[in-house]
């Protein structure tokens, strides 16, 4: 800001005239240029009336002649390159020593709150690699929001009704001999998940039997014994019938269970969770409400649906010919009660790209329905993942369950970490709890270092490499950092509150202090486009960078007193600054490694 306040001087002091702030665009000089920061002067013709070079040059010429901390210039075409000398960044940086949370802001009682909902699973399977991705994008972004000021509520829509939920709870008395988790010893959502796998194998059986009756495919999936009982079921359901209610309770109580020690492992959370089967009617009755104000039409059949065509969309089926409801008429219902309990100011689905249509639509629904938050509503839409063998079915049995993988992830990390000699000096309950935060970080650093909106691949090997892009390289840098600030403890060292800003940095320094002071830009940043991943690789640029200056300068051994100083501080901003972001990441950091 110093910098920017003195380039208005100078231009008003050159020109007679004042500058808009906005016409002022300083940004980071390219590194094939010398400088530190550049000033791009082609906006400001208007105001010099010269050649962009001849501006460049008076305005560095006056920099240099008035202000100290403006140790050089150059002129490129309509670029102004700007040498900062080292004072300045020293400034910079004993301004920030102090904050101790530095890079996030508090939200007030009333800043504006921002409603996140994520995880939305199916209570007929577990959590799968899927359900990961859009659990830490979820909550990372709620992280995010918080640390920019807003009140965050974390929200989960718990998909526990309908002909996918029948099927497990179809098969489960046809073949499960009164399995229960107990018995079997397993988590209750694999337990369901496995029976629900059971219903289609079962379901292809009867289907291919049929049709090896001359029957076609649409023809026996028509005469499906099956698939008709799983109808039944679900209408019994919906009409209350006291034994299909027990036996749906006591199989989703399992499903609760297991998921909560999902979530928990995986360290995500929620501040309200929602159920569709208490928000379906709600929703049905808003479509009745807006079909007796003619904002909607019946068919002959008895279905209700709306016209978009004038949206630029086409017509959309809100409830079925016998009255059941769709997933459209559930958000309607969810979206109403939510605003009901919450002064809701902002409303985030994290919900994958293949449903942009569906949010699209229901933030139209909203809005003709009268509801104020319906325009306003966010479709926080991101891409698939898979793994390099392709896509996953959960119906097959072919998905990467959540709980596998993250087991798979902390076993991985605690063999390659013991082959690198990183666990040596650990208790085997030391090894474990590093193993685990290394394993996890390496899942969650790999996913959230994509840019959202693009599909990804994970590939599980390549997470846990502790060289490169990857969450453990951060991760090891941190422990190392907390292990020079130990010994730093061990000589006594006293850390002073500021450095002294007569030193003269190294250009490594100079950059490591300006990769610092942009942290809070960062923050605001990733917090305005919602995208984690600019965190991600704002911290690993920042790692690369302390690891050359690391490499290349001492520390505990530098003989200059206010140098070596000067380096602990800039070591310890370092590792506080990895530490806050990656909790804006939902990943922790190990003190040892």
């Amino acid at each position: 800001m110093n910098i920017q306040q003195s380039i208005q001087e100078a231009i008003t002091t050159l020109y007679t005239q004042e500058v808009p702030a906005n016409l002022l665009q300083l940004q980071k000089t390219k590194k094939e240029f010398e400088g530190h920061l550049t000033l791009v002067v082609f906006p400001l013709l208007k105001i010099s009336r010269k050649k962009p070079e001849e501006t460049a040059q008076e305005i560095g010429t006056y920099l240099m002649a008035h202000h100290s901390f403006i140790a050089g210039f150059n002129v490129i075409k309509g670029f102004l390159n700007l040498t900062v000398s080292p004072a300045y960044w020293l400034m910079q940086f004993n301004d920030i020593l102090p904050i101790a949370d530095y890079g996030t802001r508090q939200a007030s009682a009333d800043a504006p709150l921002v409603m996140i909902e994520y995880s939305s699973p199916n209570t007929n399977k577990p959590l799968h690699l899927g359900h990961i991705r859009n659990n830490l994008l979820g909550y990372s972004l709620a992280e995010i929001l918080k640390a920019n000021a807003y009140n965050v509520v974390k929200t989960n829509i718990v998909n526990d009704r309908g002909i996918h939920i029948c099927k497990s709870m179809l098969a489960w008395t046809k073949w499960g001999n009164g399995a229960t988790p107990a018995s079997t010893g397993k988590k209750g959502d694999h337990l369901i998940g496995d029976f629900y796998v059971l219903f289609d194998k079962k379901y292809k059986e009867e289907l291919k039997s049929l049709e090896e009756k001359n029957l076609s495919k649409e023809a026996a999936e028509a005469q499906s014994l099956l698939m008709a009982e799983a109808r039944e079921m679900l209408r019994k359901w919906e009409a209350g019938d006291e034994e299909t209610v027990r036996l749906w309770r006591m199989m989703n109580d399992w499903v609760y269970a297991g998921f909560d020690e999902t979530y928990k492992r995986l360290g995500v959370d929620f501040d309200k969770i929602y159920y569709e089967s208490e928000t379906y009617l709600i929703g049905k009755d808003q479509v009745l409400e807006g079909l007796k104000r003619g904002i909607f039409y019946q068919k002959d059949d008895g279905s209700v649906w709306v016209d978009l065509t004038s949206d630029g969309l086409d017509h959309k089926l809100l409830l079925r010919a016998d009255g059941t409801s769709v997933y459209m008429t559930q958000d309607i219902g969810t979206a109403k009660l939510r605003f009901d309990d919450y002064p809701i100011n902002k409303m985030v689905y994290v919900v994958g790209n293949e449903q942009n249509y569906h949010f699209q639509v229901l933030s139209l629904l909203l809005d003709k329905l009268g509801f104020e938050f319906g325009k306003g509503l966010v479709h926080f839409s991101y891409g698939m993942v898979e793994l390099p063998e392709g896509k996953m079915k959960s119906r097959e049995g072919t998905v990467v369950d959540a709980d596998d993988l993250m087991a798979e992830m902390i076993a991985t990390a605690k063999e390659t970490s013991q082959e690198l000699g990183k666990l040596d000096h650990c208790t085997e309950q030391e090894a474990d709890c590093i193993a685990e935060t290394v394993g996890l970080g390496a899942l969650k650093y790999f996913i959230l270092k994509v840019d959202p909106g693009k599909n990804m691949t994970f590939n599980p090997k390549e997470s846990i490499d502790f060289n490169g892009n990857t969450g453990p390289f951060i991760q090891y840098t941190y422990a190392r950092i907390q292990s020079v600030l130990r010994k730093a403890g061990e000589q006594d060292i006293v850390f002073p509150e500021k450095t002294d800003t007569s030193l003269l940095l190294s250009e490594k320094e100079v950059s490591l202090i300006r990769n610092l002071i942009t942290f809070p830009e960062i923050v605001r940043e990733a917090g305005a486009s919602y995208s984690p991943a600019i965190i991600a690789n704002y911290v690993y640029e920042l790692v690369k960078e302390y690891n050359q200056f690391y490499h290349d300068y001492s520390i505990l051994k530098e003989t200059h007193e206010a140098l070596k100083i000067f380096r602990l501080l800039l070591s310890r901003q370092t590792g506080k600054v990895i530490k806050t972001a990656f909790s804006l990441l939902g990943i922790r950091v190990p003190e040892r490694m």
